[in-house]
């Protein structure tokens, strides 16, 4: 009878576990590290966008002082200045808005940088001690399976010994029937 196989079966188990857990881990790692990039990357178009929208509010403050313009007149001079006072506003506003998401993005990437790093060095020194468990694993499976084995030997060697006794116990019951008998 093979003892063995439930523990082999057991050991294997629990090895796929371990192993399983390791790779969720690696890919929820994995998962946040492209989530932190893809933020990275999308203050670009956040930049872009929020550019694209002071741009429009400057466009309709000008279609504004274009309709006063038109239709005040004498309005033309102080219009002038406004307009001048206004587009040194928005270009100060544009100048602050880049170096802002410029500053704020810098961080951000730097932030991501060192996370990858510190994941990195994470998953290396997790994978090291996942190795060495898993190794320590298979002794113990081994010297496991070697103690299954020298007791079912052992069992085996003391059935044998009960058959012997057993045969031995027949024969004499036999011999004092034969002898009772006679």
């Amino acid at each position: 009878m093979d003892y063995t196989n439930p523990i082999t079966t057991t050991f294997e188990l629990q090895r796929t576990s371990i192993e399983q857990s390791q790779q969720a881990l690696q890919r929820t790692v994995e998962f946040q590290q492209n989530l932190g990039q893809a933020m990275v990357d999308s203050f670009e178009t956040q930049e872009s966008a929020q550019q694209r929208a002071v741009e429009l509010q400057q466009e309709a403050v000008h279609s504004a002082l274009d309709a006063v313009e038109a239709n005040v007149p004498g309005a033309d001079a102080a219009v002038s200045e406004v307009r001048e006072a206004i587009d040194e506003q928005y270009d100060l506003l544009l100048e602050n808005h880049a170096e802002a998401f410029e500053a704020l993005s810098g961080e951000f990437e730097d932030g991501v940088a060192a996370y990858d790093d510190l994941v990195s060095d994470y998953l290396a020194a997790l994978e090291e001690q996942v190795d060495m468990l898993l190794e320590a694993h298979e002794e113990l499976e081994a010297q496991s399976v070697e103690g299954a084995e020298q007791l079912a030997e052992q069992f085996e060697a003391l059935e044998e010994q009960v058959e012997d006794v057993q045969s031995q116990v027949r024969q004499v019951q036999q011999q004092a029937a034969d002898a009772v008998e006679a």
